[in-house]
């Protein structure tokens, strides 16, 4: 028997950000403990080249022992028809006999995850970077820049001052959640860009455009991997993190365009696993801006989905499949 879940079933398990930061905090700790197992993940494309369907296989141990694939697909042109642009099921296996457990057919985990890793390294920041009030910037207004929004909100709390958005298409207001900051939707990426002391890109760009100098102390979560010109790359050199070098430094990411164009090497940088077990935020200089470049990796979708299925297993959520 399999356990079938879908967005519905995820919206009623009613959990905090902080549930799921921890979820990722826990994987990570696997990570550096090398106790998963996780090949390059393999991009199929056809017919237009800006459509792609990822698999993703992992095996994660720790407290998880769940291995499992992620199928997703992301097609940019669904936008303006209305559709969602990503599509995505993940399967859950018993790690020990290999039985399907889970069927999760929403592109809701992939959005909560990519969420809640950004929010793990949000985290550490705050703390390493202690500041009465803090200005947030997302330029991008889908689904993963509204989700990053409302995790910024729960994790910054009484600090958000003011929240700087942005969205080529326009931002509808009624589309905002209250939150403990002044919102302020701009006309431009610049201002939010300038303004924010923790700038996340949550768009679906072609071709880079960042091409200012960040502002000093800030955090950049650079969700969307590719927004960042090459010229930028000095102000970033020596304050550069990432989830998985082998995955971002690939694909046309700015990570990638850093080593190819500018000379970035993998050990100028750091990663998530070096920042939570090896306390690497302490490391930088107080005034150094930072960007953290999450390719994604498959064991933070085998660690939410995971917890997800136990959850709703116990809480008879879901529906059982014979």
């Amino acid at each position: 028997m399999a356990l079938y879940i879908n967005e519905n079933d995820i919206s009623q398990s009613r959990n905090c950000w902080y549930d799921y930061i921890q979820v990722i905090e826990k994987a990570v700790i696997c990570l550096n403990e090398l106790d998963y197992v996780q090949p390059l993940k393999s991009y199929l494309r056809f017919n237009s080249p800006d459509n792609r369907i990822i698999t993703m296989p992992a095996y994660l141990g720790g407290e998880f022992n769940m291995a499992g694939n992620k199928w997703i697909a992301s097609f940019p042109g669904n936008v303006r028809e209305g559709l969602p642009r990503a599509h995505s099921v993940v399967v859950l296996n018993n790690a020990a006999t290999g039985e399907p457990l889970a069927i999760i057919n929403t592109p809701q985990l992939s959005i909560v995850r990519t969420t809640a890793v950004s929010g793990l390294l949000l985290k550490q920041y705050l703390r390493h970077r202690p500041a009465p009030k803090i200005n947030l910037g997302i330029n991008g207004w889908g689904p993963i820049g509204r989700h990053h929004y409302k995790m910024c909100c729960e994790i910054m709390g009484p600090q958000l001052q003011n929240v700087f958005l942005h969205d080529i298409r326009g931002i509808d207001p009624a589309s905002i959640e209250p939150s403990s900051g002044k919102v302020i939707i701009t006309n431009s990426w610049e201002r939010v860009y300038q303004e924010s002391d923790v700038f996340i890109t949550c768009t679906v760009a072609k071709q880079p455009y960042i091409n200012k100098e960040p502002k000093p102390a800030s955090l950049h979560l650079n969700v969307s991997l590719r927004d960042y010109t090459t010229g930028i790359y000095p102000y970033f050199r020596n304050g550069i993190i990432v989830d998985d070098w082998e995955e971002v430094c690939r694909e046309n990411t700015d990570v990638e365009r850093f080593h190819l164009e500018g000379g970035l090497r993998k050990e100028e940088t750091r990663t998530l696993a070096d920042v939570i077990a090896g306390n690497a935020m302490a490391q930088y200089e107080p005034k150094t801006p930072l960007m953290f470049n999450p390719m994604g990796m498959a064991v933070f979708d085998i660690a939410v989905g995971t917890y997800l299925y136990k959850k709703l297993l116990q809480n008879n959520g879901g529906q059982v499949l014979n």
